[in-house]
């Protein structure tokens, strides 16, 4: 097996046909049908399914790509760290940063980082855990900063950086903007967000603890635009992380509700793979993230 195979097996999975892939690689397509024949022959097994519209992964093919892309994105990174090790300030670094990192550590790490690797590009996804976990998994995201998941896949390691509590928070002049506990609120709409695999597992504890039904919810929002346009724009009312009671886009539209009861929060961590050293550009970007909480930490409120 040779790193072309692998090459021309990721064309043509990503490009849905053996014609599109050989053009994508700009090489003939018997050449493609070729190495994809010595490699399921390697293999013992198609790979492909061959139809009218293009080639299908079988479920052989698939579990097969996956390690196939796995591989392929270890020798990018692997390229990338030595020459970051020789000096060199560009490559490539694709982490996923939940709502925490991006509000209240991002803006003390990209300056710096952006000073340092100057011609690295950065691809950042604004996602928490369940939604990323396998591109983490595969080697397609560096890391993941934010909420741990309930259970950690073994190839994967979590730093703590620090606990986190929650407030409830609303639109400015919410009808509900006087409540001091979760018991006046019990009537109201909820908008929760993606930490969790499934959306009552975000509010339906903590509201159980107090012995309150169920909250009522709603929606359930995947990114921070929809939980800011959902919550500026109806009378829903939503549980964050404290630091969004400071955020500069959001402190005069939107409303901490301070209850009496304690809401705690999930940790952020950094989650990578176990085993594999990250590039040294992934590292200094963790690293002035860790730096960001002692910032976060001096703001008042």
């Amino acid at each position: 097996m040779k790193l072309h195979h692998l090459r021309d097996l990721l064309a043509v999975a990503e490009q849905g046909s053996l014609r599109a892939a050989a053009r994508e690689l700009g090489m003939a397509q018997p050449a493609i049908t070729r190495s994809i024949q010595e490699l399921e022959r390697e293999l013992g097994v198609p790979l492909f399914e061959r139809k009218a519209r293009g080639a299908v992964p079988t479920a052989m093919g698939e579990a097969f790509i996956r390690r196939a892309r796995s591989i392929s994105n270890e020798l990018l990174r692997a390229r990338d760290e030595i020459e970051q090790l020789r000096g060199m300030t560009h490559g490539n670094l694709r982490v996923a940063l939940s709502m925490v990192p991006h509000i209240a550590m991002l803006p003390y790490a990209l300056r710096p980082f952006r000073q340092k690797y100057p011609n690295v590009r950065l691809d950042i996804i604004d996602a928490v855990f369940p939604t990323v976990a396998t591109e983490i998994s595969d080697g397609m995201i560096d890391c993941y900063i934010g909420p741990p998941p309930e259970y950690l896949p073994g190839e994967l390691i979590a730093e703590q950086l620090f606990l986190n509590t929650r407030v409830i928070m609303g639109r400015k002049g919410h009808p509900l903007a006087q409540a001091k506990s979760l018991r006046e609120l019990a009537q109201a709409e909820w908008v929760t967000t993606s930490i969790t695999s499934k959306a009552e597992h975000e509010l339906g504890p903590l509201f159980l603890q107090h012995g309150l039904p169920p909250p009522n919810l709603v929606l359930q929002a995947h990114s921070a635009l929809t939980l800011i346009v959902s919550l500026l724009h109806s009378d829903l009312l939503t549980m964050l992380p404290v630091q969004w009671a400071s955020f500069a886009l959001t402190k005069d539209t939107l409303q901490a509700i301070e209850v009496v009861e304690l809401l705690a929060a999930p940790p952020i961590c950094i989650i990578q793979r176990a085993g594999l050293p990250l590039t040294p550009a992934a590292e200094y970007f963790c690293d002035l993230m860790r730096r960001a909480v002692g910032h976060m930490e001096a703001v008042p409120g």
